[in-house]
């Protein structure tokens, strides 16, 4: 590939594979560079440093996750808390699958998370807005209690830390964990849509 042909596109899918071949500890941008016949200053030159590479193929990993859910958050009529519990669901689904398909780019991740990568930071941030969306909807058709959406998104999102956090990723094939998940997601949605004894008697 000459250097006019490379694009930060075609950069980041030869990553992707370079650290499913390597994994995140052994994976160069030298690697990477001879993936794609290219010096690895030509790689440098999308991607400053290795680290950078790193975040952004990471973002894009990531960001098919988001897609996915954003499909359920603003793609469906249903009463909130179904659509809760299918986001839920899915969320939990998605980490899962990556972690037992993509393992060194969900090895990736956990790294980052460990760094403190402003990427993770970002990807959680998407992910409890669209929580919070779906709860806003939830209290504005009277399906929830009024609450105020962007906390008691992060509320579900952190009540639910043991589904789709990675550190927990070796748990997530253990018998009864779905079983765990779905008193987890009851228990939310049962806060979401509680009324109060003295509402509920009159």
């Amino acid at each position: 590939m000459t250097p006019e042909a490379l694009t930060p596109e075609r950069i980041l899918e030869a990553t992707e594979d370079v650290l499913r071949r390597y994994g995140p500890a052994k994976a160069t941008v030298v690697d990477v560079a001879r993936a794609l016949g290219v010096s690895h200053g030509s790689v440098y030159r999308h991607f400053r440093t290795k680290a950078a590479l790193r975040e952004a193929v990471t973002e894009r990993w990531l960001q098919r996750t988001v897609d996915e859910l954003a499909e359920i958050t603003g793609g469906s009529q249903r009463p909130a808390p179904e659509k809760l519990r299918q986001w839920l669901s899915a969320l939990f689904e998605a980490k899962r699958r990556k972690a037992g398909a993509d393992p060194e780019l969900f090895e990736t991740f956990g790294v980052l998370i460990g760094g403190n990568s402003t990427v993770v930071e970002e990807h959680i941030a998407e992910l409890v807005g669209q929580l919070s969306e779906i709860v806003e909807e939830g209290v504005q058709a009277h399906e929830f209690v009024p609450v105020e959406p962007q906390g008691a998104a992060r509320a579900v999102f952190d009540a639910t830390t043991r589904f789709h956090d990675p550190a927990y990723a070796p748990e997530w094939s253990k018998p009864g964990i779905d079983a765990e998940f779905a008193a987890v997601a009851d228990l939310c949605l049962r806060g979401l849509t509680a009324r109060p004894a003295d509402e509920s008697a009159g």
